[in-house]
Parts: C-alpha cells; sequence; structure tokens
C-alpha cells in the first residue's frame, strides 16, 4: 500500500471503466476540478447515503467546475443497479484490483473494509483537500463544497 495521499500532492493517474464501459481518465478533464470518492461498496446504507448526497449537490458541484466520479471495488453490472436504483448522473468507476485505490493510499479500517476518502483534486492534477471518514458519508458532500469554495476565492 502506497502511502496516504494528502493535500498538495499530485493525484496520480486515473485510468479505468465506469459502469457503461467507458474509459475515464484524468486528462480528459480539460482543467475541471475533480471530486473523487471512494466508498467500500454499492448498495450498502452509508454508502448510499453518501452517493445520494452528491447526487443531491450535482447541478451545485458543477456550476463550481468540478465533476464527480465515485469509486469502489464492485464490478460493472454492481455499479450499473446502484447509479440505476439511485438516480446517480455521475460516473462509478470499476476498480476491480483496488489499483486506484492503492495509489492514493486509501486506508482499509481495521485492515479489511475498504475506506471512505474523498479527494478533491484541482484542474493542474493537484490535491487540494482530503477527508476520511468512513460513518458519516453525507459529510463527504459538505467537506467537497467546502474546498470548491475555497479554490474559487
Amino acid at each position: 500500500m502506497a502511502r496516504a495521499l494528502v493535500a498538495g500532492d499530485r493525484a496520480p493517474q486515473i485510468a479505468l471503466s465506469d459502469q457503461n464501459g467507458n474509459e475515464r481518465r484524468g486528462d480528459q478533464l480539460d482543467g475541471k476540478a475533480l471530486v473523487l470518492f471512494f466508498y467500500p461498496k454499492d448498495d450498502t446504507p452509508g454508502c448510499t447515503m453518501e452517493a445520494c448526497a452528491f447526487r443531491d449537490s450535482y447541478a451545485d458541484l458543477q456550476a463550481m467546475g468540478a465533476e464527480v466520479w465515485g469509486v469502489s471495488g464492485d464490478d460493472s453490472a454492481s455499479h450499473q443497479r446502484f447509479a440505476a436504483r439511485h438516480n446517480l448522473p455521475y460516473p462509478l468507476l470499476v476498480d476491480r484490483g483496488n489499483g486506484l485505490r492503492k495509489a492514493f493510499g486509501v486506508p482499509a479500517v481495521l485492515g479489511l473494509l475498504p475506506g471512505r476518502v474523498t479527494y478533491v483534486i484541482d484542474g493542474e492534477g493537484v490535491i487540494r483537500h482530503v477527508f476520511n471518514n468512513l460513518l458519516d458519508g453525507p459529510a463527504h458532500r459538505r467537506e467537497a463544497l467546502e474546498a470548491l469554495r475555497q479554490l474559487q476565492a
């Protein structure tokens, strides 16, 4: 496991397929900020609350010049069901071997449960904010919105 990345670090290259098989790469963002949130598992209560919080603020996040991508180790079929069930408007990236999770150094809880960490990455690919909280999924949206406000200031 790589060391956990912190604000000021350059984000690792992102190149994963989403739930629909479309490749998502960090270099496709054309200078937009990225809210990248790692979550443990599709359709679990905390992850559903977190994903729906990002859904409910998606227009605000886009208005602030940011894209939102969710990441977990679930497969594309699971991501498709999760996105459809909750009307998620943003891509869910398939990180089957947890390679991207490891590249960011997202810690596992008790060495078992994949962590819940959100990164706000600026248009230059530099991490500007990191929020790690397994239990309070909706707090990740609040933290991301505040970090984007500070980037705009």
